[in-house]
C-alpha cells in the first residue's frame, strides 16, 4: 500500500514538471521560465575625438626643420625678443628659437591635439620656462607682445590676417612666413630652400611706421 502511495506521488510529480510553462485554463502559463537575457541595444556613439576638434581653415602640415632654421636666421631672433608662432602646430618654431637663442616664445594653435604635442615637445626640449601654447583661433589673439611672428598658413589666411599684423604689432616687429606671401606687400627677403618635400620659400618682412603703407 505504501509502495502504491510512493508511485502515485511520483506520477503527480513527474506531471507538474511537464505541465510547467504550458498554457492555464485561461491561457496564461502556469510557471514563467526564464526568457533568454535579452541584447541591451548600445547608445548612440558619441562623436570620436577626431570629429569633436574644430574646423581647421589650415591644414597641419610641419614645417621642415631646415626651414625653420632659415625663418629664424632670417628673423634674427634674441634673448629678449618673443615669438609668436601663428598656427603653431608641433611647437617646433617657438621651441627651436628658446632653445637656441634664447627667446620666449607663445604658439597659437585652435587643434588641442597639437597643443598637446607642443606642450609635451616643450617639456622635452626643457623649454617650458620659455614658452607657452594657447588653444586659440589665431584672429581672436593679442598678437601687441610680439617683437617676431612666423606663419605658415595659406594665401587667403595671410591675406585676411594682414590687417590685422600692421593694426596690432609694434613698428620694427619682424614678420617671416613659410611658402606663401602677404599680398602685395613686397618682402624685404625671399630665400629658397629645398627639402625631402621639394622646394619652399621664406618671406620676410618688417612692419613699418604707424600710417605707413607697406610697400
Amino acid at each position: 500500500m505504501k509502495l502504491r502511495r510512493w508511485t502515485e506521488l511520483a506520477l503527480v510529480a513527474l506531471a507538474s514538471v511537464v505541465l510547467t510553462g504550458c498554457p492555464g485554463p485561461n491561457g496564461s502559463p502556469t510557471a514563467q521560465v526564464p526568457s533568454p537575457p535579452s541584447v541591451v541595444p548600445s547608445p548612440t556613439p558619441s562623436p570620436s575625438a577626431e570629429a569633436a576638434r574644430p574646423k581647421l581653415d589650415v591644414p597641419y602640415v610641419p614645417t621642415p626643420e631646415n626651414v625653420v632654421a632659415k625663418m629664424l636666421e632670417l628673423a634674427k631672433p634674441t634673448r629678449n625678443d618673443v615669438v609668436y608662432d601663428l598656427g603653431s602646430g608641433d611647437g617646433r618654431i617657438v621651441i627651436t628659437a628658446a632653445r637656441r637663442y634664447g627667446s620666449r616664445g607663445v604658439g597659437y594653435d585652435i587643434d588641442p591635439q597639437r597643443i598637446k604635442e607642443a606642450n609635451e615637445n616643450a617639456r622635452a626640449a626643457g623649454v617650458t620656462d620659455r614658452v607657452r601654447f594657447v588653444q586659440e583661433d589665431l584672429f581672436q589673439a593679442d598678437l601687441s607682445e610680439a617683437t617676431i611672428v612666423t606663419l605658415y598658413l595659406l594665401p587667403e589666411i595671410n591675406l585676411k590676417l594682414r590687417p590685422k599684423l600692421l593694426k596690432e604689432l609694434k613698428p620694427g616687429t619682424r614678420i617671416v612666413s613659410h611658402n606663401y606671401g602677404l599680398g602685395d606687400w613686397d618682402p624685404i627677403t625671399t630665400e629658397t630652400l629645398d627639402s625631402a618635400t621639394g622646394e619652399h620659400l621664406v618671406f620676410y618682412w618688417v612692419v613699418p611706421p604707424r600710417g605707413t603703407k607697406p610697400n
